[in-house]
């Protein structure tokens, strides 16, 4: 029989002693809003709390005095491009610096006054907001994974508990490993790690394989440039990700996990090791769990940053010791994995939603999202938008809406041109299809994927061309080299697309990039070399005619090719003042004073300091 003693007794604590709490001061203490200033902001208010003498309390525990003001950092709140921000009794306060705290102390907590000048202004109508409920970036958005993220202090395990932690892991308790398993399947939860295959089907896999041993592994190997999903959930709700990890292990027959987390992630490992600690010490990890009869163990390895270990045999490789290649499948990891046992591998992002499916029913989360993509997708909007940040969309909104609700648009206030999702291995999507459904099949059939969840927006001033070039190079940099169509395909392709950025490409270029994109997805080892080509593909499919402007009249239209740059001064424009020529490093422009001057094409580096330094408009960038 199940004893929730514990869980009871820490939820009951943590209330009891949370009603001694008059106000609440949250402030987004994630990795973004801490590079912006935010724990300074954190210190100022300890400091200036206690320079007025005012009761407050840093963690929730019986030695909180009556009435008092609850410091507290939260992980990610989404909103980056505001940052660092503050809530303060659901008051959002952005741009927090450590000189607003004393106004935010005398005005909103001493007074209950409204600080409207550090309130968010919405440009469209020119008003302040006074909530989160009231900015379009989260009306628009359907949180699950990120409400808790941006709420919660993710240090304190009965926070968590109080509201709604462990519940799951008590359901699947109460249901047993098969209808844990049935329950995913009803959801219809799917990796939101790249390939998007069922979560519930992967675990039934693994948990029919044979095997003395069976091990449960959370890839937090988030190697996407730009994407930073994973990260703020293991920093900003650590308990969720774990209690994912426990009802997995549960389900799947196995008594050991495993974190997987890339050591560019400090903050992230140690929030996690932190709660793994006080699991031991609470008995909730260890032997018996809750008198469940279950025994579960959680240890974390750190990854040496290679991109390619985040796939599932690579990344098993790495944990094994071993350099981290990939290996053919099958067998499946689910049938052979880890030192040979059956092994289940599921990404941050999927074990973060399973506490919330298991609290609520497979059937509460399938109504979310499309019939074939259920659920919603944590994305990490970067680029040319006004508004970045983490957003959790519903699956089968549309990109549109992405971006030009959420997002705000582009900076300029004029049309994106496009948005990258997937990462290195995802495709563009071009603004004629921003009315498509975010969906696994939507963007499968365009020719991008959803991988672990980057959304790059681009605007006119981005040349698809070298966006191609720029992952093309990310890919043959971080290609393990064990299979010749990814370590010589790749390589083939980034030449070509230097030579055509560099205004020596052919017109049967095309072609070939085509022929040997096409080579890669269907002979590479490995999901990297599989999907290596797809920004170029993308881009051929979708710019073609920017690559005929590279290649037949060796022109970029963005200037984002250097080489296919040529400064040169419009004559009647020049007054002969010699500011670009001594701004030139190379001597190339020549002229008297107070007579037009001229560019030696040959000279010229293509440098742009004459270009800058001209004030008449006279240097002509083409």
């Amino acid at each position: 029989m199940l004893n929730t003693k514990k869980i009871n007794n820490l939820k009951e604590d943590f209330q009891k002693n949370y009603k001694k709490v008059a106000q609440r001061v949250t402030i987004c203490g994630d990795t973004s809003c801490a590079s912006g200033g935010s724990l300074k902001v954190y210190d100022t208010f300890k400091e200036e709390m206690s320079k007025r003498g005012l009761n407050f309390c840093l963690e929730i525990t019986s030695s909180c005095l009556e009435n008092s003001t609850y410091i507290t950092k939260s992980g990610c709140q989404g909103f980056c491009s505001q940052g660092p921000l503050v809530e303060v009794n659901g008051i959002l306060y952005v741009k927090v610096k450590p000189a607003d705290v004393s106004e935010i102390i005398d005005k909103t907590i001493l007074k209950g006054e409204v600080i409207d000048r550090l309130l968010y202004l919405d440009a469209k109508d020119n008003t302040r907001c006074k909530t989160k409920e009231d900015i379009i970036f989260y009306k628009k958005q359907h949180r699950i994974l990120l409400a808790d993220c941006g709420t919660l202090n993710p240090e304190d395990i009965g926070e968590y508990i109080a509201s709604g932690g462990f519940q799951g892991l008590i359901k699947a308790f109460e249901k047993g490993p098969e209808g844990t398993i049935e329950e995913m399947k009803i959801s219809g939860l799917r990796g939101r790690g790249g390939g998007g295959f069922p979560t519930g089907l992967k675990w039934s896999i693994t948990r029919a394989s044979k095997g003395k041993q069976k091990y449960m592994i959370c890839n937090g190997d988030e190697g996407d440039p730009g994407a930073y999903m994973d990260r703020s959930m293991l920093e900003g709700n650590p308990y969720a990700v774990i209690e994912g990890m426990m009802i997995a292990g549960y389900a799947t027959g196995a008594s050991e996990g495993l974190f997987y987390i890339r050591a560019e992630y400090p903050n992230a490992y140690k929030r996690i090791q932190d709660s793994i600690d006080k699991l031991y010490k609470l008995g909730l990890l260890g032997k018996n769990i809750l008198g469940s009869g279950f025994n579960y163990d959680l240890e974390i390895r750190l990854g040496a940053g290679a991109f390619v270990c985040g796939e599932e045999t690579a990344l098993i490789a790495s944990i094994e010791g071993k350099r981290g290649t990939p290996s053919p499948k099958p067998p499946f990891p689910s049938v052979k994995g880890l030192w040979g046992c059956p092994t289940t591998i599921n990404n941050v992002e999927t074990l973060a939603a399973v506490s919330y499916i298991l609290r609520n029913g497979g059937a509460w989360y399938a109504k979310i999202g499309t019939e074939k993509s259920k659920g919603t997708k944590v994305f990490a909007m970067t680029g040319k938008s006004k508004n970045t940040g983490l957003i959790e969309i519903p699956l089968g909104a549309t990109v549109k809406e992405a971006v030009y609700d959420i997002g705000g648009g582009p900076l300029k206030g004029e049309e994106a041109k496009a948005v990258q999702t997937g990462g290195p291995s995802g495709g563009v999507i071009s603004k004629v299809n921003f009315n498509m459904p975010i969906t696994y099949e939507s963007l499968q059939e365009i020719g991008s994927i959803m991988g672990s969840g980057g959304l790059i927006v681009m605007d006119e001033t981005d040349c698809m061309v070298d966006i191609s070039k720029f992952y093309l190079d990310f890919c043959v940099d971080e290609s393990c080299g064990k299979c010749a169509p990814c370590r010589i395909g790749s390589y083939q392709l980034l030449d070509i697309l230097e030579r055509i950025t560099s205004g020596k490409g052919e017109p049967e270029d095309v072609e070939k990039m085509q022929t040997i994109a096409n080579a890669m997805k269907k002979a590479s080892l490995c999901g990297l070399g599989q999907t290596a080509p797809n920004p170029v593909l993308s881009t051929l499919r979708f710019f073609r005619e920017e690559y005929d402007d590279h290649i037949l009249r060796k022109k970029c239209p963005t200037g984002k090719c250097g080489k296919l740059i040529t400064y040169e001064i419009i004559t009647k424009n020049c007054v002969g003042c010699g500011a670009c020529k001594r701004a030139c490093p190379v001597t190339a422009i020549t002229g008297e004073t107070r007579a037009p001057h001229l560019i030696d094409q040959k000279k010229c580096i293509k440098c742009g300091q004459c270009f800058a330094a001209c004030k008449f408009n006279a240097v002509h960038k083409g």
